[in-house]
């Protein structure tokens, strides 16, 4: 990892601390993250949430289903599709063999829709990764300017305008976090 200008190097018990340098440096000194660089307009917005409502309105008939009955559910994944697609084609030739209560119908619709729907499905699952990983891009590129512009306000001593920063810092944020006031002082 590189190390960032406004750290001291070496040992000794001023290592590592911060310290405040010339302001012209501090000028020059770029974000130290863009992962993306994005300007969303407002058609755009209303054209993805008429879309989704689009979605939304077509997958009413789709079904829910539990974590629980997902996990007993017995799956076709690529190794047994063949099997189910041969078992499919062959069934109706053998009716005889198949109880009254066995429908091959049903088994051929439920290809069919499994067919027609997983192109779909893959279509949005792609937009789903894209729109998530440019959320976590966002997301990181925010933090990481508002830990590196906190950094920098500290290092040069700009210290009124830190209190609200402070004060909104959540305790799990290791690398921010502050000593807490002694209460007994």
């Amino acid at each position: 990892m590189g190390t960032m200008p406004w750290r001291r190097q070496g040992s000794g018990s001023g290592a590592g601390s911060l310290c405040a340098f010339h302001p012209r440096i501090l000028e020059s000194l770029p974000m130290t993250q863009n992962v993306i660089s994005i300007d969303i307009p407002a058609e755009l917005l209303a054209k993805l949430d008429a879309a989704l409502d689009a979605i939304e309105a077509v997958t009413d008939i789709f079904e829910p289903i539990s974590e629980e009955q997902m996990r007993a559910l017995a799956k076709m994944g690529d190794r047994l599709e063949p099997f189910c697609r041969l078992a499919a084609a062959v069934l109706p030739q053998y009716p005889q063999a198949l109880p009254p209560s066995f429908s091959v119908a049903e088994l051929q619709r439920d290809l069919a829709a499994f067919d027609a729907l997983r192109p779909r499905v893959h279509r949005l699952a792609k937009a789903l990764e894209k729109s998530q990983d440019t959320l976590t891009a966002l997301g990181s590129d925010v933090y990481a300017g508002a830990r590196d512009g906190y950094t920098l306000m500290k290092a040069h001593g700009e210290s009124d305008g830190l209190d609200l920063l402070r004060a909104s810092l959540p305790d799990r944020s290791p690398r921010l976090r502050l000593d807490k006031p002694d209460p007994a002082a």
